[in-house]
């Protein structure tokens, strides 16, 4: 038996014929790894070969019965069945005393074998080691990943000698100054049996991704699986995270189940998240309910349920209508939603302050008068015929005074036009004083104001007409040190339908205007509609 156990396990290829079937069939094969144990077969086809058979090898003068181990697309591993001599006068106690241990060695060779066979098939490296740390065993795999030839790997090296051969090839994509303490780490990883993967880069691009565990004998088997496409597409999306996190424009990134998978620096301060808070890819519920604690939105406490409702409504339905948001700090955020191709959703936010702003300046000059702050001719119509609108819908009161300064013209000409500013701004500010939310004051021409009044009758717009006046005659202006007293002629005119638009309700209050000035100026009249001529009837 231990001579057996000393015979050299081969490498060469050897013909072979696979006899089963009585004798009566038979086929050709390649014997590798021949051993006493078993041997390695290599076949064009496995059809119709049994588990059991016998194995006619070259020069092998009888057929050695096999057990099939295991077999892959054109391999096979066979173990071989040992035959024992006993002689006649062993007893039957000699026969299940010896018998049975050579059996179990046998059937345990073989599994063995068969198991070393399979992890030379894999395309993954594998190394087992014993408890010192040598190699019982490297696989086919691992030899090319590290073109480690076969006659060092037989030696059962060390560990430390794989890595060291690793250095002398320069396998290992590492400064040639830090290479010891890489390997020092390494093998004081192994030795301490640390689970924990790794990836291993080599100059030529490829990564592995090596792992260790400990064998219950005390030893370690090392794995070694190629990630290179991983660990590329890993970087490529490590680059592109670290280019969206110095873009101004805040990304969310969130996954089917609308979890934020992703966030870079602008979000994270846009929604006061820390980084270890995105780290835990919370679900954007979560983000947009946080902002009842955070007050991000810059809405009245009560209408901030309906908001974080509607806005998670909008993510969950894709929608990709851009929306304005306002923040506590008087920012305006316009954010964007599109659906990603795995069913997630990319939030954008961009800041749009400066364009607010712009377009406030823009509106703000095209509607407002720069001097008296009041709205211009333009603006004034639009919101009156809005009242106009609602005039005719529901035959509320509406009424308008036309207001224009007497004797403006000398103002301007005997004091300058910086007195003449310093008049229009009083008159604008003293029709200003008493203005309701929607009441309109606008300046229409050089020194004419109107104001609308809508829920006013006629009456109560004569009062306002009549204390605007008065006001004004008491509060002088002050014109190179001496006072100067302003008056103002008023028409007022209320709506009627008989009236056709709001322009007519102008010209009416216009008329009565006029009629102010005729009467003597610093005065109020009313519009009076002239009654209509009674039509003339036909002479009998």
């Amino acid at each position: 038996m231990n001579e057996r156990r000393a015979e050299p396990r081969g490498r060469t290829f050897l013909g072979g014929k696979i006899i089963f079937n009585a004798g009566r069939s038979t086929i050709d094969c390649k014997v590798r790894d021949l051993s006493n144990d078993g041997a390695c077969l290599e076949v064009e086809s496995q059809t119709g070969i049994p588990v059991q058979f016998q194995l006619l090898v070259a020069d092998d003068k009888e057929p050695r019965a096999c057990n099939l181990a295991w077999q892959s697309d054109h391999r096979m591993g066979v173990s071989f069945e040992r035959r024992l001599s006993v002689s006649p006068e062993d007893d039957d106690e000699d026969d299940t005393g010896q018998a049975e241990p050579e059996r179990s060695n046998d059937l345990l060779r073989g599994h063995v074998l068969a198991l070393r066979a399979a992890l030379d098939e894999v395309r993954f490296g594998v190394v087992l080691l014993d408890r010192e740390l040598r190699a019982q065993f490297i696989n086919r795999a691992f030899r090319r990943m590290w073109r480690l030839p076969d006659h060092k790997a037989d030696l059962k090296p060390p560990f430390v000698a794989l890595m060291y051969h690793g250095r002398d090839t320069r396998a290992y994509d590492i400064p040639a100054g830090d290479l010891d303490a890489y390997i020092a780490e390494r093998v004081e990883h192994v030795k301490i049996g640390d689970p924990t993967p790794r990836d291993v880069r080599l100059a030529n691009g490829e990564v592995f991704r090596m792992q260790c565990a400990i064998l219950p004998n005390g030893g370690r088997m090392l794995s070694y699986l190629h990630v290179t496409d991983i660990v590329r597409h890993t970087d490529e999306l490590e680059v592109l995270k670290a280019a969206l996190d110095r873009v101004q424009d805040g990304v969310l990134l969130l996954d089917s189940d609308l979890n934020a998978c992703f966030m870079n620096q602008a979000a994270r301060q846009l929604w006061k998240v820390s980084d270890q808070q995105a780290s835990g890819n919370p679900p954007y519920s979560l983000l947009v309910g946080d902002a009842r604690r955070t007050g991000v939105f810059g809405v009245p406490s009560n209408q901030l349920e309906a908001l974080i409702a509607s806005r998670i409504a909008v993510v969950r339905a894709g929608d990709p209508t851009p929306q304005d948001i306002r923040t506590r700090d008087g920012r305006h955020i316009r954010t964007r939603c599109a659906i990603l191709p795995d069913g997630g959703r990319m939030l954008t936010y961009c800041d749009i302050t400066d364009l607010v702003r712009n377009a406030e300046q823009l509106e703000q000059l095209a509607t407002i008068d720069p001097l008296t702050g009041l709205c211009n001719r333009r603006q004034f119509v639009t919101l009156a015929e809005a009242e106009w609108a609602r005039f005719q819908r529901y035959h509320r009161p509406l009424s308008m005074l036309m207001i224009d300064i007497d004797h403006f013209k000398p103002v301007n000409d005997r004091f300058g036009h910086a007195a003449g500013d310093e008049a229009l701004a009083l008159v604008a500010r003293t029709c200003r004083e008493d203005q309701r939310t929607p009441d309109v004051v606008g300046r229409i021409g050089g020194d004419e104001f109107a104001l609308l009044l809508p829920e006013t009758d006629i009456a109560q717009a004569c009062i306002v007409a009549d204390r605007i006046r008065s006001a004004l005659m008491s509060r002088p202006l002050v014109v190179q040190d001496a006072p100067l007293k302003l008056t103002v002629s008023i028409g007022v005119a209320a709506a009627t339908l008989g009236m056709s638009s709001a322009d007519a309700l102008m010209k009416a209050a216009g008329r009565a205007l006029y009629a102010a000035k005729q009467q003597g100026r610093n005065r109020v009249v009313l519009f009076e509609a002239k009654p209509r001529p009674a039509p003339k009837l036909a002479a009998e």
